[in-house]
Parts: structure tokens; C-alpha cells; sequence
């Protein structure tokens, strides 16, 4: 009932910035909640940033005062805002969402790759 597309990855080197996009499309006024996920090669899946409907925000420490989690008025397109950008940043980052409150999260992006060079 929802689909994501995941935008906006690319390569920059490190210090640089990259704004990554969600564009959500279906029945989008059952979502709940919209979270991003990275995974850098070798690593487990992690979590970096959420983002529920009545506007509270959570990031994980190794991206806290550098990412900025956000949506636009329509509330159907979710954001990541990356600035002073790791080389350990680099991964394939997912947009995810959920109708509950909680995870797992039901729908998911297909991913876009962040590669950030040293």
C-alpha cells in the first residue's frame, strides 16, 4: 500500500554534504512513522535517523549534530540532510516505514548509494 524511492546519493569526499530524499506514495496517511537506515559493506544494518508524523526526531549517536532528519508540508517526502560528511559514512542508505509505532518497519526504499571519500 506504500512505496518508497530513496534519492540523491552520490560521491563527495570528506567534509562535504549530501541531501538524501523520500519520496512515499500510496496510502501514505497510514504511515506513522519514517525512519533512515545505512549499511556500510560488511556491516550490519543501522539505524541513523526517525522521524514520526507528529514530528518527533530521533538520530543515532555516530550521526548526531551532522545529519538533520526532516519532511516536507505535504508530508510525503522525508529528507536526510548529511553535512561534514565520514569516509565511515559510506553505505547504502534506506528509507523505511511503518504503520506502528514501533519496529519493524513494513515498507522500504530500494536504497541509494553514499560514498564519501577520505
Amino acid at each position: 500500500q506504500v512505496q518508497l524511492a530513496e534519492s540523491g546519493g552520490g560521491l563527495v569526499q570528506a567534509g562535504g554534504s549530501l541531501r538524501l530524499s523520500c519520496a512515499a506514495s500510496g496510502i501514505i496517511s497510514s504511515i506513522n512513522m519514517m525512519a533512515w537506515y545505512r549499511q556500510a559493506s560488511g556491516k550490519q544494518r543501522e539505524l541513523a535517523a526517525i522521524i514520526t508524523t507528529a514530528g518527533t526526531i530521533n538520530y543515532a549517536d555516530s550521526v548526531k549534530g551532522r545529519f538533520t532528519i526532516s519532511r516536507d508540508n505535504a508530508k510525503n517526502t522525508v529528507y536526510l540532510q548529511m553535512n561534514s560528511l565520514k569516509p565511515e559514512d559510506t553505505g547504502v542508505y534506506y528509507c523505511a516505514a511503518t504503520t506502528r509505532g514501533t519496529p519493524p518497519y513494513q515498507y522500504w526504499g530500494q536504497g541509494t548509494q553514499v560514498t564519501v571519500s577520505s
